[in-house]
């Protein structure tokens, strides 16, 4: 049982519910309190379940953006063996918003890329809340380039509120290293996995999000701005930021349904942030399963057809036929 020190506003009847089982179990049990607690477990399970299937839109930004959430750091811990970290873009620094490094996967030798936020206070201004500048991008890239130097598949985990936004990170040619890291990745010649583990948002996700799958975790968004962000230019005011997130169409299943991502990865009872493990294994399987079926493939019809899905993205056709004139 997670019990983190952030509470969301939609987990007070859990937490409440918890508390009292928490009483129950420091208490000496007769009988009926041992009822009385099979009962309370049972009907607290129910809770969950109920209120994270039916998460509003705002309400899956908040679990999205939850402190105790799993970052990519500890996904490295969960599911990858021997992880090695590379650094610097042999330009200007080194990121620590961006972590690149090998790992192994089962039997695989694979290069993990992931934003990274951090847990404590000083490591989160340290990595700008998961926010890459331009040298974290760079990295990316060229790590991207030695895993296909030595024929290693990519695994991307996006977890970022957007590429930083500083003038220093514009100087050095943020929207640039951005479109360069894209089209690196839709021409690169190994298989690439990108999961959405957090918060997807906007070209700062997007730019480590080119791959042959793309999946997303069940109480994630990936979106084009933040809700803040599309309610400061549409409506002028942050206050109508749960307006903004419904009209964005962000959540995973809405993701699913648009073809913008393939798969929604399942969350534990509760969200990602109540059962790490649990989360991690998912997430373990689904890349397991996704790299046997990639490596399979020959390497140009994958590379064609990484490049014609991303095409496919956001074409519609209209009625175009002219009324009948009278």
């Amino acid at each position: 049982m997670a019990r983190g020190l952030h509470r969301l506003p939609l987990e007070k009847p859990i937490y409440e519910l918890e508390d009292r089982i928490v009483e129950l179990e420091t208490a000496p049990l007769g009988q009926q309190a041992q009822d009385e607690l099979q009962h309370l477990r049972q009907e607290c399970a129910d809770l969950q379940k109920q209120i994270f299937s039916n998460l509003d839109p705002w309400q899956t930004v908040e679990v999205a953006r939850h402190p105790d959430r799993p970052k990519t750091s500890d996904y490295l811990g969960l599911v990858f063996d021997e992880f090695v970290e590379l650094h610097g873009d042999k330009a200007f620094g080194d990121d620590p918003a961006m972590l690149t490094g090998f790992a192994k996967l089962d039997r695989h030798k694979v290069l993990v890329v992931g934003h990274q936020k951090g847990k404590t206070l000083t490591e989160r201004q340290a990595c700008h809340f998961g926010c890459a500048h331009p040298e974290g991008y760079r990295k990316a890239m060229g790590k991207m380039r030695l895993a296909a130097k030595y024929g290693l598949p990519v695994i991307c985990l996006i977890d970022t509120p957007g590429a930083y936004p500083g003038v220093g990170a514009e100087e050095r040619g943020q929207a640039q290293v951005i479109a360069e890291s894209m089209f690196l990745m839709a021409t690169l010649r190994v298989p690439i996995i990108c999961v959405v583990i957090g918060e997807g948002g906007s070209g700062g996700a997007l730019g480590i999000g080119v791959g042959d799958r793309v999946a997303i975790l069940e109480h994630a968004y990936y979106s084009v701005i933040s809700p803040e962000g599309c309610a400061g230019i549409l409506w002028k005011s942050a206050e109508f930021k749960a307006d903004a997130a419904r009209s964005l169409r962000m959540r995973a299943w809405d993701l699913k349904e648009f073809g913008v991502v393939d798969k929604v990865i399942d969350e534990p009872r509760g969200g990602a942030h109540r059962d790490p493990r649990l989360m991690a294994a998912r997430l373990k399987t689904f890349l397991e399963r996704s790299l046997k079926e990639l490596v399979a493939q020959p390497i140009d019809e994958l590379v064609d057809n990484r490049y014609e899905k991303f095409r496919r993205m956001g074409v519609f056709l209209e009625d175009t036929a002219a009324p009948a004139s009278s």
